[in-house]
């Protein structure tokens, strides 16, 4: 009897041992794919935010060659403007003088969207809300009058908007939503429409990105419209006409209104440079949309003319020639001053004397700040060169580039004073915070600077604030704390980088100013994906985007990996690998876990170089083109569609043969690219299949979009279609 029990408790003792075991084995194998999946999710973000971060610096590229063109580009029509000189340095439309020119614009009978009467009233914006909601478009004349009205409106306000919570419960905050209507409606249907129960403060970035910038911004200025007091609007970096060129902002107006679409941007580029640059609430809260430096300061801030400051005129960089010094315009963020060339060659001049000095402190400075509030963290800052224009015969660095830094690399003893509210307004609608003390420019978007807690602290001790509330850059779940909770970063546009990416978020405000967190997520199909479905989906769409960055540059990195592989084995070890890529791509990516998605190993344990390379090709090639000029095409291919929209003045699709010489002439030349004018004359002559002497760029373009050879095969999802595998 008693032997009996005793085998029995032994038995189910080894029962018990056996699933522990099994229970700490299963335990530890979540434990480590788990840990694998945030790995996978961590990179994907990294090339991501990388790469966002790589195109503000081609748009630093890209502003510099518009200065150019502005300089050296000859209208073949001599009775008119050309468009590059119409976007840039726009002339005022006589007819846009009129303050009911939008009375001449007729609405015909057959229109079935939306019809507005103003002042407006809230059957107006219900009738505007449901209307965006069926796919409608408002008609050109209602724009126009929407955005004279807006105009009218914000020339009232003050630089920086004073609120209390002792008139309203709560006050939402929210960030960016790039033209992300669903974001926004779904914000509307959690929180409430704006009124005077559920006041608002949009925290800039409305537009670009997103398919529907014209409906997101529209329904904010209508309900500003109806709602002065209660509705409040921040300007964001991507309020700027030359940030819309590249981000879409742009083509979305001229394509959505092709009669009037000209003269609705250039008001949309007048109300964005009249939007007020911050928030405060209760005296100690203060909102911005990108952060502070060490010079912000809210007083100075306050006291700019903006209001005496023409639509025209803000928000670029005063040109420090001194015939201009009583024109303040500053229009756009990212507009480069035009130098005399006797300016621009004392100028550099003076910078390559101190250019060794300014590039090692500046390192210096970074190395000690490289860990930041945002999962990105850059490692690798040494200055980076970009090829001179002809009318600069020198070298340039970005740090010598006197561009949103504020000529940070020669700092002057006692800048001008409209030099000044320039550098306030770029560092608050452009920086980033870092976790380490300090004030740095921000070379990675090319403008604003990275502030630490220091910096934080100094300014709201400085003026009695408690908490800064900024937006301007992606988080997973929306929102983002640093700097002991003294700074938060809210963004509103789910699933920004892919399906699933990340969440949204809005902040609500009480009496208390204990800040609330609502999250998020747009999307039907991700709710369907299980974790490592989403990661999956977005590593995919993420690896895409590297692999077309790789290819871009497939020359630069061949002979980057050949000038360790003097053998000519087609190897070499990871760590040069990734060295190559570093230094040539500068995307601070950690390069080595990222290996097995990029390149096979050699027998000998090396990596085979070429095999970066061999899953993607060019779409349809055209053997009228050079190496050297496919390659240029592939590297510069949006900002040439940038360009090429610019001088596509009818938006056809079409431009002349002329037309087309002449800019790859100055493109070539400003980006120190060798192209001989002869090839560039026979590829005119030669994609005039017509020759009709037109050239229809958009299929010509096309001819220069990476491939993915991969693509419907064993390659991971990053579309619609492709997720429906994985339901």
């Amino acid at each position: 009897m008693g032997c009996g029990t005793s085998v029995a408790t032994e038995t189910q003792r080894k029962i018990v041992e056996r699933a522990m075991k099994a229970a700490v084995l299963i335990q530890r194998w979540y434990r480590r794919y788990m840990a694998r999946l945030e790995m996978r999710r961590r990179y994907t973000w990294n090339i991501f935010q990388s790469i966002e971060y790589a195109g503000e610096q081609d748009q630093l590229q890209l502003s510099s060659f518009f200065s150019f063109m502005l300089d050296n580009f000859t209208p073949l029509n001599g009775n008119e403007l050309d468009l590059i000189s119409q976007l840039l340095d726009p002339v005022v439309d006589p007819w846009l003088d009129s303050q009911t020119c939008y009375n001449l614009i007729p609405v015909p009978e057959t229109y079935s969207g939306p019809r507005l009467s103003f002042p407006l009233n809230v059957s107006d914006t219900n009738t505007l809300l449901n209307a965006f909601k069926e796919q409608q478009t408002l008609h050109a004349r209602y724009v126009i009058q929407l955005l004279y009205e807006t105009k009218k409106l914000l020339k009232q306000m003050p630089n920086i908007i004073h609120l209390s919570t002792s008139y309203t419960k709560e006050i939402t905050v929210c960030g960016d939503l790039h033209g992300r209507l669903d974001d926004l409606l779904l914000i509307f249907y959690k929180n409430g429409l704006p009124s005077a129960d559920t006041p608002y403060v949009f925290n800039g970035d409305f537009v670009d990105r997103g398919k529907k910038s014209v409906e997101v911004v529209i329904l904010l200025f209508a309900y500003f419209l109806l709602y002065p007091d209660y509705m409040h609007l921040n300007r964001g970096n991507h309020e700027d006409h030359i940030m819309n060129l590249r981000y879409g902002f742009t083509k979305e107006v001229m394509l959505k209104y092709k009669t009037h679409g000209r003269e609705i941007l250039q008001l949309f580029q007048d109300v964005f440079s009249l939007l007020p640059v911050a928030t405060v609430i209760d005296g100690k809260v203060l909102i911005v949309h990108g952060g502070i430096s060490d010079q912000t300061d809210l007083d100075f801030l306050s006291s700019i003319e903006r209001h005496k400051v023409s639509g025209n005129n803000i928000l670029r960089l005063p040109a420090l020639m001194i015939k201009q010094r009583d024109f303040y315009n500053v229009k756009s963020a990212l507009r480069f001053p035009r130098y005399s060339l006797e300016k621009r060659q004392r100028l550099f001049s003076h910078q390559d004397s101190n250019a060794s000095t300014s590039s090692s402190s500046s390192s210096s400075s970074y190395s000690s700040s490289s860990s930041l509030c945002s999962p990105r963290t850059p490692s690798c800052l040494s200055p980076r060169t970009y090829p001179s224009s002809p009318s600069v015969p020198v070298s340039l660095t970005l740090l010598q580039v006197p561009f949103l830094d504020s000529l940070s690399s020669v700092p002057p003893p006692s800048p001008p004073q409209r030099e000044q509210e320039w550098k306030q307004i770029v560092d608050i609608l452009w920086s980033d915070p870092k976790t380490q003390d300090g004030c740095s420019p921000n070379t990675f978007r090319g403008g604003g600077c990275y502030f630490g807690p220091d910096v934080t602290q100094r300014l709201l001790l400085q003026h009695g604030l408690q908490l800064l509330i900024r937006s301007h850059e992606c988080k997973q779940e929306g929102y983002e704390l640093c700097h002991s909770g003294q700074v938060i970063t809210i963004f509103s546009a789910s699933n920004y980088y892919e399906e699933g990416s990340n969440r949204g978020a809005y902040i609500k405000l009480g009496r208390e100013l204990v800040p609330r967190f609502y999250q998020y997520q747009v999307s039907k199909s991700t709710r369907k994906l299980t974790l490592t479905q989403r990661v999956r989906v977005a590593e995919g769409s993420a690896l895409r985007a590297l692999k077309e960055k790789l290819f871009a540059h497939r020359s630069e990195l061949l002979a980057g990996f050949q000038d360790f592989d003097q053998q000519f084995t087609g190897s070499v070890s990871v760590s040069e690998w990734a060295q190559v890529l570093e230094s040539i791509l500068r995307l601070d990516l950690p390069w080595r876990t990222l290996r097995p998605q990029l390149a096979r190993l050699a027998p000998d344990g090396g990596v085979e170089y070429r095999s970066c390379f061999e899953d993607m090709g060019p779409g349809c090639p055209l053997p009228q083109v050079t190496p050297n000029l496919a390659e240029t095409l592939f590297r510069y291919r949006t900002d040439i569609e940038i360009i090429f929209n610019i001088i596509d003045k009818d938006h056809s699709g079409l431009i002349s043969i002329e037309e087309f010489r002449q800019t790859w002439r100055l493109f070539s030349a400003h980006l120190g690219v060798d192209i001989d004018d002869s090839a560039i004359d026979d590829l005119a002559r030669s994609i005039d299949f017509n020759k009709d002497g037109s050239i229809d760029f958009t299929e010509f373009l096309e001819a220069f979009r990476v491939v993915h050879k991969l693509d419907g095969k064993d390659h991971p999802p990053s579309d619609k279609m492709d997720l429906e595998k994985y339901l």
